[in-house]
């Protein structure tokens, strides 16, 4: 049987999380579970074993653990998303939040001009106090692609003049200066588990991301190991904000928690169903298909 590459690089991303974060502390409770729930230490039992076995060990700080998560997701979608350059092709980067500078969102041609706006609150307090402190966003992963240069636009010569066409800003040549110019492609936020009201925090960034826009709106999605479906609905509801939720493994946790619940239907495999049916929740194996779209 022939391994494709989206398979190959999902076990492999899996793998990558089983010998880090993804683990059983001495107890037995799997790293994602909330130990007060007894439905989510239930489901991550199930669905951690279906995984593989993970060694016992104290599992790591929020901090260290969220730091992995973004590592392991960044390398599985520069492992794939650039191999569909047949399907979406361009100049992509694909840059974590471990630099900041690099991610924040003035970085970016639909977003170059809060730059100015950020200047000018810095010298006006009332300007400052309407317009807040949290436009300029830091997303955890984002998918940068590169101004093109006029060989790639226009090989033969038949596609474009210097005449129209000369203010897209997928255009490098209708941009000054030395510095890179990118547009932002897709925001990424990495949640390992969502039992806190920071988890929330990815819907903040979107809506700011689509307020504060001057330009194309880029994809919008987070990720997630959470175990337990009803955690998963508090920020997969609705389709004004978040493009999609996606799950680091997602057919197992479906499994995991009917086989949790011993076969019989709950309100959490409903809904589990409800966010896929709803086309609100996908497995990691569709991202890089989705941001090729």
């Amino acid at each position: 049987m022939i391994t494709t590459l989206i398979t190959n690089e999902r076990a492999g991303f899996l793998a990558a999380l089983l010998a880090g974060e993804l683990n059983c502390d001495v107890d037995g409770v799997p790293s994602v579970a909330d130990r007060g729930s007894a439905i989510s230490v239930g489901i991550s039992k199930v669905w951690i074993g279906k995984l593989g076995i993970s060694s016992e060990r104290i599992k790591s700080a929020g901090q260290k653990a969220g730091n992995s998560f973004e590592h392991a997701v960044a390398d599985f979608i520069e492992k794939t998303f650039l191999k569909l350059d047949h399907i979406r092709p361009g100049s992509w980067q694909i840059l974590r939040g471990n630099n900041k500078a690099s991610v924040r969102i003035s970085n970016f041609v639909q977003y170059d001009h809060l730059l100015k706006l950020s200047a000018m609150a810095r010298k006006d307090p009332a300007l400052r106090a309407a317009l807040g402190g949290d436009y300029l966003i830091e997303p955890d992963i984002v998918v940068a692609r590169s101004a093109e240069s006029e060989d790639f636009l226009n090989p033969d010569g038949s596609i474009l003049d210097q005449s129209y066409g000369r203010l897209s800003p997928l255009r490098a040549i209708n941009h000054q200066g030395d510095l890179p110019i990118r547009l932002l492609h897709a925001s990424i936020s990495c949640k390992w588990t969502l039992r806190s009201d920071r988890a929330q925090n990815a819907r903040t960034e979107a809506l700011n991301l689509i307020r504060n826009r001057n330009g194309r709106v880029p994809h919008i999605v987070a990720i997630t190991a959470e175990p337990t479906p009803k955690r998963i609905a508090s920020i997969a509801l609705g389709s004004s904000d978040i493009d999609c939720i996606y799950h680091v493994a997602l057919p197992e946790l479906k499994e995991a928690v009917a086989e949790s619940l011993e076969g019989r239907r709950s309100e959490q495999l409903e809904d589990l169903e409800m966010l896929i049916e709803g086309k609100r929740l996908r497995d990691i194996s569709d991202l890089p298909l989705d941001l090729a779209m």
